[in-house]
């Protein structure tokens, strides 16, 4: 019963405009009939030649041919001597027939070409606009995934059809990425993949029934730039169609290339950022290797070079100058002790390990402690301390923050000379605490007061000295763990001044 209601809409369609121009040349004729004796033959001739250029515009050729020919037809019966007869009495008519169908033919000619132009035009106007949004909602995917989701999506709403993506895998062997609803039928789904693989051989386009009736359409378009193959889209019309039109061929070769220029970009950005990470993480590895083995040196020879002098020579020495090499060998291992602690806590902060253990925490403990610890460091140089008379509790991680300060005011100490000055102010206000440590050593250049809190970064100025370029960049993550800001400025006449600030009040 649908296939019978198909063929007579299909019929009815046909044989609409060959009526209509039936009827419109009965009209005419029946109209232009009394007037047929004042009106000039010429004149009524041109009048016949309206149909033909209304069907052309609106019908095509054939609508167009048929309205000429009927045209000479009414024409010839009843207006051209003798009327209501076929017959010529003056044979040079026969001259104006042949003229008027000559001029029919060619004005509906070129009215059909007209009217083909114009839906060529909408056509490609059409497939502009689908570009355009089909590569304004793929411009923005960074990864695979979201890509291929917007693109068949988009793709199947403009097309009204079933999208489907298959990619090569590193083996060279397709897999299903993405369709845009779920396959009808399994064996729909292998057969759809069979066709898919051997196009990706072949790298050719390919329209093929695909379905298990035989009715529907698939389009077969190998995903590919130039000898780079990524793999095969596939579209299926839902409803039954006898053939494409070569316009929408074009269309979808169109897409398909820019389905494949999407995919490529997408893949080399991946390839790029592998490939990044690989050079950076070989990059760190080294800088982790050198700094390392450069930073243990010294307190290991110091260290095995002072415990040796107390095993070898015990009677040698006094007791204070043995009491110097434990000292030495205290100070080296410290030394070690913290290099590998900001290690440690650089591979936390790195692997998202580093959590916080918020208690109450009392200022002045945090810095009695870091003033113990940094006692033997800070050898000749003077740490003087300035606080207000109230600091107030506020909520922290008690361990954190103080390695968080070590490595600050250590900081200082390693790049400042010896018999000089260390300032550690804190100011306690409504919101923040602010602590800042200034120093008169190298100072900083203003390039710099942003990257010496980046991983493994040394100014040009400290090369002499030996370190890792990770205290401040550990003492940053923890200072961003609490909610706080850790910045740098000159301080004059010479020196820097790092400033912590401390939230006193913690977002949960």
């Amino acid at each position: 019963m649908e296939a019978t209601t198909i063929t007579t809409s299909r019929s009815t369609f046909l044989w609409h405009p060959y009526a209509i121009t039936a009827l419109l040349i009965v009209g005419m004729t029946i109209l232009l009939k009394p007037f047929g004796l004042a009106f000039e033959t010429a004149n009524i001739a041109l009048i016949f030649l309206l149909p033909v250029l209304l069907n052309a515009a609106v019908w095509g050729l054939r609508p167009a041919f048929f309205a000429a020919f009927l045209g000479v037809l009414s024409f010839d019966f009843f207006f051209i001597p003798p009327v209501l007869s076929f017959t010529v009495a003056d044979l040079r008519y026969l001259i104006s027939f042949v003229v008027y169908l000559v001029v029919a033919i060619l004005t509906a000619s070129l009215a059909a070409r007209l009217k083909q132009q114009v839906l060529y035009s909408k056509q490609k106007e059409k497939q502009t606009a689908t570009l355009y949004a089909l590569s304004k909602q793929i411009s923005s995917a960074v990864d695979m995934p979201s890509l291929l989701d917007r693109f068949s999506r988009q793709l199947s709403e403009i097309l009204k059809m079933d999208v489907t993506i298959y990619l090569a895998e590193n083996n060279n062997e397709l897999t299903l990425a993405r369709r845009s609803s779920p396959f009808p039928h399994h064996v729909q789904e292998q057969a759809e993949l069979a066709l898919a693989k051997r196009i990706y051989k072949e790298g050719k386009s390919l329209e093929k029934r695909i379905s298990h009736t035989g009715g529907l359409i698939g389009h077969f378009i190998p995903l590919q730039i130039e000898e780079h193959r990524f793999g095969v889209m596939v579209l299926i019309s839902r409803h039954e169609r006898s053939e494409t039109l070569p316009e929408q061929a074009l269309l979808f070769e169109a897409v398909g290339g820019l389905a494949a220029s999407a995919v490529a970009r997408v893949k080399f950005e991946e390839e790029a950022k592998l490939a990044h990470l690989t050079a950076e993480s070989e990059r760190l590895r080294i800088a982790i290797l050198n700094s390392v083995s450069h930073e243990l040196r010294t307190p290991l020879a110091a260290i095995i070079g002072s415990a040796t002098g107390l095993i070898d020579g015990e009677k040698l020495f006094t007791a204070e100058e043995r009491m110097e090499l434990l000292v030495t060998i205290r100070d080296g291992a410290l030394r070690m002790n913290r290099l590998v602690l900001n290690l440690l806590g650089m591979a936390r902060l790195e692997g998202g390990m580093l959590t916080l253990r918020k208690d109450e925490c009392e200022l002045e403990e945090i810095i009695g402690s870091t003033f113990m610890q940094l006692k033997g460091y800070q050898e000749h140089r003077t740490i003087r301390l300035d606080l207000p008379d109230e600091i107030p509790i506020f909520l922290g991680d008690e361990a954190l923050l103080e390695q968080m300060l070590i490595n600050v005011i250590s900081n200082a100490i390693k790049y400042s000379p010896d018999y000089s000055e260390i300032i550690l102010s804190v100011k306690a206000g409504s919101e923040f605490i602010e602590l800042t440590v200034a120093d008169e050593g190298v100072g900083l250049k203003e390039d710099e007061l942003e990257r010496i809190f980046e991983k493994f970064y040394r100014s040009e100025q400290t090369g002499h000295l030996t370190g890792t370029g990770l205290g401040l960049a550990i003492s940053k993550g923890i200072a961003e763990l609490h909610g706080a800001t850790l910045s740098a400025r000159p301080n004059a006449p010479k020196g820097a001044i790092i400033t912590i600030s401390l939230p006193l009040v913690q977002d949960n």
